[in-house]
């Protein structure tokens, strides 16, 4: 972990480069506030319909509790994303965090 998932609706999905820099960008970010292994990162990017309700942009990160991982890390992660979308992305999105502890934590893969 961490895993991030990019929901984005399909007409406003960015071009491959700037996903490119966006994949490159967040997984140093993964790698380096988050102190993530780099084979533990993982980024996806998933089209979604425009309609519904809310941001109509959002992302989610699950990751593992750690020590080294407090609130102000988080918090420190989650601005750099946010400026990260924006200037990649030229929008705002919703971003929420979701930590696990390694017992809850069940995997293949």
């Amino acid at each position: 972990m961490p895993n991030v998932s990019v929901y984005i609706p399909g007409p406003r999905m960015p071009e491959a480069e700037k996903l490119d820099r966006f994949t490159a960008t967040c997984t140093e970010l993964c790698t380096g506030v988050l102190k993530a292994s780099l084979d533990n990162v993982h980024i996806i990017f998933i089209p979604v319909l425009p309609q519904g309700r809310g941001h109509s942009a959002w992302i989610e990160v699950q990751y593992r509790l750690e020590t080294f991982r407090p609130p102000e890390v988080m918090k420190d992660f989650i601005a750099k994303v946010d400026r990260l979308v924006k200037d990649e992305f030229g929008f705002t999105a919703r971003i929420r965090c979701f930590g696990y502890g390694r017992e809850a934590v069940h995997a293949l893969n």
